[in-house]
């Protein structure tokens, strides 16, 4: 007896079950055939959604062109027959595509024609809206995101959509983490998994377990974190979503590393950023480079803290570009926060071993700062001193503590020793590539501009202006500050000594200097720096 053939639509029905199953190479193969036989039956309709539902599942598997062309194909295939539902939602489905890639110019469009064609159908109406929320989340707009994700539960209940609906929920549960509104994102991930639960929508279940994970976390419950996190984990890796599977890893490394537990902290940041790379996120590249430089940093590994800090800054800067389902401004920001914690606390470890010089570069960084002072040089410039600054004396630590804290003159072997400091501390960051322009500042603060300093004897304009501007106040600090071979100078007899080698530094950063009233700035700053260098002869 020869078996009947299947329609398109029982073949769509099983490949939708087989999806939310998290059976995904099954699936695959029951939308396939459910292409196939719409297209050999001429059942466009279905033909259509088969088209864009495959789409989504290449999507998901980071298959981003097959995705493309599958989802053009559907919309080809709506605006044949005429159904106009049929091709907003392949219009809707291009523009979560051109989201998740970071178009965001093409993804608003996209939803705009979506709305303009098919805004009628509540269904979809709820799902642009959906995305609406997201674009809202982009801009950093959480309570106009929060206001369209409501808008998209209340239409899809108008169409009894649970399922629908939990998709949503999941938005929401993020939102109001983001929002701080923890007991609120509780409710929403809960309600958002007993749904998934009863669809066996086992990628929908990930989803919530995970981002339920992120708000245990910001919660201080690790405990339930990592549960969350690691069952999440076991669903994505049963799917093979690689993203997904990194923002798993992602959370369990962060919650080791709050635990006190900082090899396995490592291990699972280092897979989450392995898993980004290979799915080709940005975003989670960047994020899970953070979270490992925090880690570095709590184990006093503030090399490689600089080095993961510089790669997630670099990475963000892409996203500024592409923009992938982020609020970016506020993630660089977030960023250069934790990059300069570290750079204080680095210098903090090495400088609170000498009472004398503790606090100097935190003085430094912040005179540097009032001399350039905008207009005079932009934000960008004042960023790099202010980092310069804290940095500028990092080779010290190469420096015997005996030649340091010696309390009468050095002699020349000894100097020649000090004057090595400027290239140690090239050396010791040799392996950071900074998003700001700092090592000339760290090897040439030294310099002077009639060409007497060291360690290249560089001269006039040769000399960065940044590094002259840290190497005047760096000069003044050393000179008002007690020592133990010397008591601290007065500011008036500091002022006649900085004018008595004005030489050494432009006649524009010298007046700059002098305009910029640093006896004003508070005498006692003693927050976190590096050590100091001092005006001493051989």
């Amino acid at each position: 007896m020869v078996k009947p053939k299947r329609s398109a639509a029982d073949l769509l029905h099983e490949a939708r079950s087989r999806e939310r199953s998290a059976c995904i190479p099954e699936a695959i193969t029951s939308y396939e055939a459910a292409i196939a036989a719409g297209s050999a039956n001429d059942e466009r309709a279905v033909l259509a959604e088969a088209l864009r539902r495959l789409a989504i599942v290449r999507h998901h598997r980071n298959e981003t062109a097959a995705a493309r062309e599958l989802c053009g194909k559907s919309y080809d295939v709506a605006c044949a027959l005429g159904n106009d539902v049929l091709a907003a939602e392949a219009l809707n489905t291009m523009g979560a595509l051109a989201l998740r890639t970071g178009a965001i110019d093409d993804a608003r469009a996209h939803f705009r024609r979506a709305l303009k064609r098919g805004g009628h159908s509540r269904e979809l109406l709820a799902r642009i809206e959906q995305n609406l929320g997201i674009l809202a989340n982009i801009r950093g707009e959480l309570a106009a995101a929060v206001a369209h994700y409501e808008a998209s539960v209340a239409a899809y209940l108008a169409t009894n959509n649970e399922h629908g609906c939990a998709t949503t929920y999941v938005n929401l549960g993020i939102a109001h983490t983001d929002l701080g509104q923890y007991d609120r994102a509780d409710e929403y991930f809960s309600k958002s998994f007993e749904i998934a639960e009863r669809a066996s929508d086992a990628h929908l279940q990930g989803l919530c377990l995970v981002n339920h994970a992120e708000a245990h976390f910001m919660r201080g419950r690790y405990d339930e974190a990592r549960r969350n996190a690691e069952s999440a984990l076991a669903i994505f890796d049963q799917i093979d979503s690689r993203t997904d599977k990194s923002e798993a890893y992602k959370t369990i490394g962060m919650v080791y590393r709050e635990t006190g537990r900082p090899a396995l902290a490592e291990s699972r940041l280092r897979t989450a950023i392995e898993l980004a790379v290979s799915a080709g996120s940005v975003l989670n590249e960047a994020e899970a480079a953070r979270e490992l430089a925090l880690l570095m940093q709590a184990m006093g590994r503030n090399q490689d803290a600089l080095t993961l800090l510089s790669q997630a800054h670099r990475l963000f800067g892409r996203l500024d570009a592409r923009v992938d389902l982020i609020y970016v401004g506020g993630k660089v920001s977030e960023l250069e926060t934790t990059y300069f914690d570290v750079v204080r606390e680095w210098g903090q470890s090495i400088e609170s071993a000498d009472s004398y010089t503790y606090g100097h570069c935190e003085r430094v960084a912040q005179r540097a700062l009032a001399v350039a002072r905008p207009p005079t040089l932009d934000a960008t410039t004042q960023t790099t001193i202010r980092l310069g600054a804290y940095l500028h004396d990092l080779g010290k630590v190469r420096v015997p503590h005996e030649i340091l804290n010696k309390p009468g003159p050095l002699t020349r072997e000894e100097f020649e020793i000090v004057q090595m400091h400027p290239i140690w501390g090239l050396e010791l960051l040799a392996s950071v590539e900074f998003p700001w322009d700092l090592k000339p500042i760290i090897r040439w603060h030294h310099e002077r501009y009639d060409g007497t300093g060291y360690p290249d004897r560089l001269s006039g304009d040769e000399i960065p202006v940044a590094a002259q501007i840290v190497g005047i106040v760096d000069v003044y600090d050393a000179i008002t500050t007690a020592r133990s071979y010397r008591p601290a100078m007065s500011h008036d007899a500091a002022m006649a000594e900085i004018e008595r080698c004005r030489g050494w530094w432009s006649e524009a950063v010298y007046e700059a200097f002098l305009n910029s009233r640093v006896a004003e700035l508070p005498s006692d700053m003693r927050a976190p720096s590096l050590l100091a260098e001092t005006i001493r002869k051989p």
